[in-house]
């Protein structure tokens, strides 16, 4: 079964996974954010390496020197911001290895973000649903599956 944002395999609706609506964010809007979040000098980063709202699934402190920002401070700012703008948690240096890579979310966004057919047409109840068939219990099994 899926882990869920509460720590454990629960399906109690305490806290149901929402898809944040930032994932639809145009290169203006995510730029707009990043200058509303305090960076106004890196709204030409983002814009001109054509970042969307789907593409910020993959913005962290690993990818933010590539886009030109490597002050370590506004990385970390940046990129815990972008965690809690889509809910998503990276997973500590610390866990498991058997443990999946990203929570259902990451995981989740990470399908959605390239553009197509398939990729816009998945729902996150599917996305849950095949990852709760996997019997190997493994988000990215199912997310290599596919």
């Amino acid at each position: 079964m899926a882990r869920y944002p509460c720590g454990g395999d629960c399906r109690c609706g305490c806290h149901p996974l929402v898809v944040s609506s930032s994932t639809n964010w145009t290169q203006s809007e995510v730029a707009s954010w990043i200058r509303m979040l305090g960076f106004p000098q890196y709204k030409d980063c983002f814009l001109s390496n054509g970042i969307t709202g789907k593409k910020l699934i993959f913005i962290n402190c690993s990818t933010l020197p590539n886009l030109g920002i490597t002050d370590f401070e506004h990385m970390k700012v940046i990129s815990h911001a972008i965690q809690k703008l889509l809910d998503i948690k990276e997973p500590l240096s610390s866990r498991s290895i058997a443990l999946p890579r990203r929570d259902p979310m990451g995981l989740f966004l990470e399908r959605k973000a390239p553009s197509g057919q398939r990729a816009n047409a998945l729902t996150l109840e599917e996305f849950l649903k095949e990852v709760d068939d996997n019997p190997s219990g493994n988000c990215e099994e199912s997310y290599l599956r596919l």
